[in-house]
């Protein structure tokens, strides 16, 4: 049993009694209708394994077992970059992760939500999403005109700095050539005096760090994490509240959604309610075990304070960058690109306050 499955089930036992009380214990049925689910990621890190133990169970229990994930893990039906054609397009599943990131001509004003340096964790975060989707109607609106649902946001660990070479702050980065996939994050680095680099995620970047090709990367402390770059990287900067924005959608077909019975929509939406109660809370165990973890693994990682955090925003010049993409936008003809950046930054100010 890997850390991950060892957080959550840890993190599930403490949240026993509010998942009980949000579920009643009914009879399953004979026929379950099947829910094809398809996940680029394969079934290893938090993120995946929330999914499989709590969520899906869940919808299960909560339709009185009318509904039943049938789980496709590793990109077996679809890759992230096709995942949203597979479910809208191809008909191959029913439901699958679609990341904004990787589809942002479909999805241009949830590129936004990287653009941000800083920003909320754990319980806070997924409040964030939640209420981006509740109460900021350009969201759900550009879902829709994609003829897909958002039926949970699952979401992203902050950003982590781990570099080849000793770094005792953010400043420190200056000269260096450092990867990152974000077109946002590639503005942030060449703002703070880095040179920001692209190359393909996987082995290629372990090997560029190894040969000192590569100074540093800026992402997400489980990717980081999972792919064991502290070996070769072994200085690390992080901060929970070193913003990422990084979004899971979780999502199916309009029509596919809307042929469900009422009961079977309600009974999704009650799983996700119960799903989202435990998510913050397995969130910050698993990033704390991940800092432990690498420590222990021999790695110098320093957790900065907010005041750091806010400095680091400073450097990006993150609001210049933002007002660049947003009259780029205007320019392509995107109407409400300003409108939405502005009901971020307000509730994104609720969220932090």
């Amino acid at each position: 049993m890997n850390r991950f499955s060892r957080i959550l089930g840890q993190t599930r036992i403490a949240c026993a009694a509010t998942m009980l009380a949000a579920m009643v214990a009914p009879s399953i049925a004979l026929a379950a209708q099947i829910l094809k689910y398809s996940d680029h990621e394969p079934l290893g890190g938090m993120r995946t394994h929330f999914l499989k133990d709590v969520l899906f169970p869940a919808i299960e229990k909560e339709s009185n077992g009318r509904l039943k994930v049938e789980d496709h893990w590793n990109g077996e039906i679809a890759t992230g970059y096709d995942a949203m054609r597979a479910i809208v397009e191809k008909r191959t599943t029913d439901m699958a992760i679609v990341v904004p990131e990787y589809v942002p001509n479909n999805l241009p004003l949830h590129q936004l939500f990287k653009s941000y340096p800083i920003g909320p964790t754990g319980a806070k975060q997924v409040e964030f999403f939640r209420r981006v989707y509740a109460e900021i109607p350009a969201f759900p609106d550009e879902l829709g005109r994609n003829n897909v649902v958002n039926v949970l946001s699952a979401t992203g660990y902050p950003v982590a700095f781990f570099s080849t070479s000793a770094v005792a702050k953010l400043d420190d980065i200056k000269g260096g050539k450092w990867r990152s996939a974000s077109f946002w994050h590639h503005d942030f680095l060449r703002n703070a005096g880095a040179i920001p680099v692209t190359i393909p995620w996987g082995e290629g970047v372990y090997k560029a760090l190894e040969a000192r090709t590569l100074d540093g990367l800026m992402v997400n402390v489980d990717s980081g994490y999972l792919l064991k770059v502290h070996e070769t990287a072994p200085h690390v900067l992080v901060s929970k509240d070193q913003w990422l924005g990084h979004v899971y959608l979780l999502a199916m077909h309009k029509d596919t959604w809307n042929r469900l019975a009422d009961e079977d929509r309600q009974a999704i939406q009650r799983a996700s309610e119960t799903a989202y109660k435990s998510l913050g809370a397995i969130m910050d165990a698993s990033f704390d075990s991940q800092v432990e973890d690498l420590k222990a693994g021999k790695a110098q990682v320093r957790v900065l304070n907010m005041a750091e955090a806010s400095q680091w925003a400073t450097l990006t010049k993150y609001r210049d960058v933002q007002a660049a993409w947003v009259g780029d936008q205007e320019r392509k003809g995107l109407a409400g690109a300003r409108a939405a950046l502005e009901s971020l930054d307000a509730l994104m100010a609720d969220v932090m306050r």
